[in-house]
């Protein structure tokens, strides 16, 4: 009984270091999940359809040439597949984007001498907005398998008639055989004053009304909603009609925790400058699934790519400092980028 018995706990102590060596050998998939506000990727033809498109053409102010439209392709081609990459080594599984003005500019883009071999797929829906210009998501077909897309129109004023502004894209998909909802904005501009402010509500009320019914299918269902907001994260439209928090910790299952409040307000990040000051209008804001210690896929951290060769390398004038984009009041700048800078995030799954 007494060599029975020492066997009986040998094992059980060997059974246990093995485990305790096993949990401290687990290892991670990790995959960055990208936004970028590529600033008005136009091709050089006149669409009779879009109101904003006539300057960037050969004849239009900003002198649109095909050679212009290569350089913005393969400007933009130099940063998106290095976003997040210091830590995973990759390219983005996810990449939303908005101010791009068709389908086709997408197909450009994916198929630069950068781009071409990294498998990106493209989701897109042609939107009402008056501008002409969408979102969209790319996904790398190796690690993102999508299931359904849907584009809800957002009906808003301008100039006191009814008008629509971007569409608001939603992908649902399997990212590393998990399930999980992306949601891609461009909410309404600043620069309509006060009305534009109860536009971008009311683009923060839709937001958290498709949030909510997807919640209501599957209460641990994993959400991240991403986008130029056109306002801050303490801002009412994202505060009170989206119902975001700034707590991780505090963030409950059916909740949207905001993790670029920290970064705007404790951190003073940005990713847009206006007049000198620094605004967080780029976001990714993740639902409360996300956070769980338990989740198959979990919400790591955010950051914004904010590499200084994106900013304008001038020491001193109206620009310097700041992102660099394309065309400025009709001057081409071959160095440009976007006037944003890309905002990121890291999720992490276990490998079994």
């Amino acid at each position: 009984m007494n060599i029975n018995n020492v066997s009986v706990k040998s094992l059980i102590l060997i059974l246990f270091f093995f485990l305790s060596v096993r949990a401290q050998e687990k290892k991670y998939i990790l995959n960055t999940v990208a936004f970028y506000n590529v600033e008005n990727l136009f091709d050089i033809n006149d669409d009779p359809n879009n109101g904003w498109d006539e300057a960037r053409t050969p004849e239009g102010e900003d002198k649109w040439t095909e050679k212009k439209y290569n350089i913005k392709l393969n400007n933009l081609a130099k940063v998106l597949p290095i976003i997040g990459s210091d830590v995973t080594n990759s390219h983005p599984a996810i990449l939303g984007l908005c101010e791009v003005e068709n389908k086709q500019v997408l197909i450009d883009l994916v198929s630069t001498e950068k781009m071409k071999d990294l498998n990106y797929g493209i989701i897109h829906f042609d939107s009402k907005d008056w501008r002409g210009i969408d979102v969209a998501l790319l996904f790398d077909t190796t690690k993102f398998i999508p299931r359904k897309a849907k584009a809800y129109p957002l009906e808003v004023e301008y100039k006191g008639k009814p008008s629509f502004s971007r569409d608001v894209l939603v992908v649902f998909g399997f990212l590393e055989k998990e399930p999980i909802n992306f949601i891609v904005n461009h909410w309404p501009s600043r620069g309509g004053g006060q009305p534009s402010i109860a536009q971008r509500f009311k683009a923060g009320e839709l937001n958290r009304r498709i949030i909510d019914s997807i919640l209501s299918i599957n209460p641990k269902s994993k959400i991240i909603s991403m986008g130029d907001f056109n306002d801050d994260p303490g801002d009412p439209s994202i505060k009170v009609a989206l119902k975001t928090k700034s707590d991780r910790n505090a963030t409950k299952l059916n909740e949207m925790y905001n993790p670029m409040e920290f970064l705007h307000e404790e951190k003073y990040y940005w990713t847009y400058l206006y007049k000198g000051k620094g605004n967080m209008l780029d976001q990714l804001i993740v639902s409360g699934s996300l956070i769980e210690e338990n989740s198959k896929l979990r919400f790591l951290k955010a950051g914004v790519f904010n590499k200084k060769w994106l900013l304008n390398g001038r020491d001193k004038g109206r620009w310097a400092g700041y992102p660099t984009p394309n065309v400025i009041y009709g001057k081409f700048d071959p160095n440009g980028y976007s006037d944003h800078l890309p905002v990121f995030l890291y999720l992490a799954k276990e490998i079994d």
